[in-house]
């Protein structure tokens, strides 16, 4: 079997996803969920029907809450399958590139190689900006740019006005693909009302951090609609069931949206009171974060995070040198995970 595959899939390094990762314990800060469990309903009485491809209630519902037009907006499963359905469309394998910034989301690559699409990559600066020079240096041959922001697992925000530059040096030559995941946390910030100033401006969101839905397998793409209609020309048949259709446009009703509201204001003020806590330990750095993690440094992230690990606190290791990345869980779990740190660091 291992020689009917492709090349390129027997060689390839899969993404490390938190559950893959595994591990056994009471509190989970590993994968950015929200640690809010809501109720829906759900009506089976058309499970024994195909779903739309694009459901219109959906599709109208996201539109709205995100601020533009349907005919802008494209539903898949999760934003993942949409970075995949945009390499598929706009990359010729074996030829074109995609381009993205270290450190930032790791899927942007494994689907590239997926599709023997080639990947180029200019780092972030030491604040964690755009490298403008480098990127300019590097579009020959790259369709998309990958963009994240707030940035996954950093936590900060690309500056706005740096994706104009990066929007206008691309016309013509390359999409840029701005993935706000965690942009609900800092709404303020959103790329999406650019859209009609930017044909190749397409933006990637989702409802699995803010909406606490990360089981559902919800996401969209926004875009203008000559990109949309190219999308819709490689989904799938039918990309999303009939109840998560159900429960998201239950999540994006009037009463599903003040919820939201409520509890990003609640991951808010736990983050401020984990960034605080820690930020008064020793020789700990604590970085500003826009979404609902922290990235924080440790002088032995190894040694601390095994100890966690060990203890039942399932945290996410960091590809920067001695950084762990937090999720931001309920009050309790937060000061259960500042308790043990403290403790461990000898610092009580």
């Amino acid at each position: 079997m291992d020689q009917l595959a492709r090349k390129t899939i027997r060689e390839l390094t899969p993404y490390q996803s938190a559950r893959r990762l595994g591990g056994c314990g009471d509190i989970w800060l590993n994968a950015n969920e929200s640690p809010f469990a809501n109720e829906y309903n759900i009506n089976c009485d058309r499970l024994n029907r195909y779903s739309t491809c694009q459901p219109a209630a959906l599709i109208e519902a996201y539109a709205d809450y995100a601020g533009v037009r349907p005919e802008q907006t494209l539903t898949s499963r999760g934003a993942d399958e949409g970075i995949e359905l945009l390499i598929r469309t706009f990359c010729e394998p074996n030829q074109d590139n995609i381009l993205y910034c270290p450190p930032t989301y790791g899927m942007y690559s494994i689907s590239a190689q997926t599709f023997d699409v080639g990947t180029k990559t200019v780092p972030l600066t030491e604040e964690w900006q755009l490298d403008l020079e480098g990127i300019r240096d590097n579009l020959d041959g790259v369709k998309l740019v990958f963009i994240c922001s707030p940035n996954n697992p950093t936590g900060n925000l690309i500056k706005r006005q740096d994706i104009e530059t990066l929007l206008d040096m691309t016309q013509g030559k390359a999409l840029v693909v701005v993935d706000e995941a965690y942009i609900d946390f800092c709404p303020e910030a959103t790329t999406a009302n650019m859209l009609d100033q930017y044909p190749n401006l397409v933006v990637l969101r989702t409802l699995s951090k803010a909406f606490a839905l990360a089981g559902l397998r919800c996401g969209f793409t926004l875009a203008n609609p000559e990109v949309i209609d190219l999308l819709l020309k490689v989904i799938a048949p039918y990309p999303v069931p009939v109840p998560v259709t159900d429960i998201a446009v239950q999540a994006l009703s009037p009463a599903g949206r003040a919820r939201t509201k409520f509890q990003v204001l609640d991951t808010g003020a736990n983050r401020a009171y984990l960034q605080a806590g820690l930020g008064m330990l020793k020789d700990v750095t604590v970085f500003e974060g826009y979404g609902n993690y922290l990235l924080v440094k440790f002088p032995d992230a190894d040694a601390l995070f095994n100890a966690l690990w060990e203890h039942g606190i399932i945290l996410r290791r960091s590809p920067i040198e001695n950084c762990i990345r937090i999720s931001i869980g309920n009050r309790d779990e937060c000061e259960k995970t500042l308790a043990f740190i403290r403790e461990q660091l000898g610092q009580n």
